[in-house]
């Protein structure tokens, strides 16, 4: 169940910086450029979504049968934040280069 509740997380923010970066070259601004725009500007609402969804495993974090549910969803979205705000527009970026 906490898989199925994080990958949906992570897909989205993943798609929404590809997204960004998309919008970005369609306006005239290079690959380069638009993939580090896009996780800049990603950064503040994707660290909202972390934040809400870490306090809110937070609360369920003593309770003997959503305890591990809570702990793979604070750190595997603190994982994923990482890897979506820093990998996803690095590898974006050499993949359309390629």
């Amino acid at each position: 169940m906490g898989i199925i509740a994080l990958s949906g997380v992570v897909i989205r923010n993943s798609l929404l910086i590809i997204d960004f970066i998309q919008d970005n070259q369609k306006h005239g601004m290079p690959l380069a450029e638009a993939a580090r725009m896009a996780g800049a500007v990603r950064l503040r609402p994707i660290l909202l979504t972390t934040l809400a969804i870490v306090l809110g495993s937070a609360i369920m974090i003593p309770d003997p049968v959503f305890g591990g549910l809570a702990i793979s969803l604070i750190f595997g979205t603190l994982v994923s934040t990482v890897l979506t705000v820093f990998v996803v527009p690095i590898l974006y970026e050499r993949l359309m280069r390629a």
